[in-house]
């Protein structure tokens, strides 16, 4: 249509008199952060929140770490005194012998690693893949004992055990492994060669075995179920002589504003305003990522070997769920990636469950035996398609997790956050800083759970 045709005024030039309805900024990378809404966060003064403990005897349960170059997998020679009969055992030169004296081996998916009432003959880590152990129930019956992978062990107390000592259990590969194998014959020879090693086992082997209980905290005696007069027993309890302590973290930036910006365009948002809104955001996203990945407080860093399991196939199944839940008194939440929340509900598909929904914070969402399962895609997906699975049980009533902040900062906008005025510089940019400082802590090493090396599929 030409101008001659044109009747009345375009709508493309009425707009130029219109006003606009505007939307705030918006931002794609604001997640539900369930994990911040979901910690009871426990104000932290000073900075620095201690977690005292009754005295618990560090066994050498941990894991060993391997070097890995092409083809050729060899174990970190400090990393074997992580072995219980090695723990604190200092030669570095023996350690070294030791580890080049361990074989490589590959084990297809059914292949048998010890089988029960066989002798122990061999010290065995786990570098790569799955295994399963299974015992014999009281009746006869195979009964599961769980699975342990990367960086466990089995047959360690050949170092300190008689040679007719026999292997309690059956363990056989799950998936195609990568194990590391170290002879009796072997060890025996660098045992003969050794002295240091030699005083060291001796003095395990005489070592009284700690008073404990099942947690592995030192035993409080306490006498049930006598009549009259007998002798009571007295005790006391004992508090861990180094507990740990966790300091405050923070997260920061430096928001910048132009002065003509902040005075001129103000309406209709206020515009340090919405600058200031999209930073905290985006502090918030950080602060969520840190509470699990932090390699110093993080969840994902700190949670307890023992509290640690594998799936027993691949992707997470209502089994693996139950296990995970089974492990601890009163667990409130699971928090997975969500495409391991998808991975879980094919499983539950397959076998025809499905998962009921409960509601948390007025939203509904799925749940597994009644705990809530939330989503956070701040957990990690490593290359090979796994991630994990957490476990949560909350508060410090219960000892479980907490989140620690601390409030009343100067300038605080939100509790543990705060924006400080920085000044205005000679290019009249309005500078501010803005914090947020946190941290999480694990009361008793129960009240987390992770199951790890879960796989998602394609």
């Amino acid at each position: 249509m030409t101008a001659v045709d044109q009747l009345s005024l375009s709508t493309a030039a009425a707009r130029q008199l219109a006003t606009t309805t505007k939307s705030v900024p918006q931002m794609q990378g604001i997640s539900p952060r369930w994990l911040l809404r979901m910690l009871p966060w426990v104000e932290t003064t000073g900075g620095t929140y201690r977690v005292n403990r009754r005295t618990t005897f560090t066994l050498g349960d941990g894991r060993l770490s391997f070097d890995v170059t092409g083809s050729d997998v060899r174990v970190i020679p400090a990393e074997l005194t992580e072995l219980p009969p090695l723990r604190d055992f200092g030669d570095p030169e023996v350690l070294a012998a030791l580890a080049d004296r361990f074989r490589r081996e590959e084990l297809e998916p059914g292949q048998v690693v010890a089988e029960f009432g066989s002798r122990v003959d061999d010290v065995v880590l786990i570098a790569h893949g799955k295994v399963a152990k299974t015992g014999v129930g009281e009746y006869g019956a195979g009964t599961d004992l769980g699975t342990i992978a990367d960086g466990d062990y089995l047959g360690e107390q050949l170092m300190v055990e008689p040679p007719e000592n026999l292997w309690e259990f059956t363990a056989k590969a799950l998936t195609s492994c990568i194990v590391l194998k170290l002879s009796r014959s072997d060890f025996n020879e660098l045992l003969e060669r050794s002295e240091a090693l030699r005083d060291h086992l001796d003095a395990v082997r005489r070592r009284p075995k700690p008073a404990q209980n099942k947690a592995g905290e030192a035993e409080i005696e306490v006498a049930s179920g006598h009549a009259g007069e007998d002798a009571l027993p007295g005790t006391y309890v004992d508090y861990d002589p180094a507990p740990r302590e966790y300091e405050l973290s923070v997260a920061q930036t430096i928001l910048r504003v132009q002065t003509r910006v902040a005075d001129l365009y103000n309406e209709p948002m206020d515009q340090t305003e919405q600058q200031l809104r999209l930073t905290i955001e985006a502090l918030r996203e950080r602060q969520e990522h840190e509470l699990i990945n932090n390699r110093d407080f993080g969840l994902l860093h700190n949670a307890d070997y023992k509290q640690c399991i594998y799936t027993r196939t691949g992707p997470p199944t209502p089994d693996d769920f139950d296990e995970l839940l089974t492990r601890r008194r009163k667990p409130r939440l699971l928090l997975a990636h969500p495409r391991a929340i998808a991975a879980f509900g094919r499983e539950c598909t397959k076998r025809r469950v499905y998962p009921e929904t409960v509601e948390v914070e007025g939203r509904r969402v799925h749940a597994w035996r009644g705990v809530p399962l939330l989503p956070s895609n701040k957990i990690p997906i490593s290359a090979t398609n796994t991630t994990s699975v957490l476990v949560l049980r909350t508060g410090a009533d219960d000892e479980g997790v907490i989140g620690l902040r601390q409030t009343g900062l100067p300038d605080e906008v939100e509790p543990g956050l705060n924006a400080r005025f920085m000044g205005i510089n000679d290019k009249a940019v309005i500078s501010y800083l803005v914090s947020t400082y946190y941290s999480v802590a694990v009361l008793v090493p129960d009240a987390l759970g992770v199951l790890e090396n879960v796989e998602l599929g394609a």
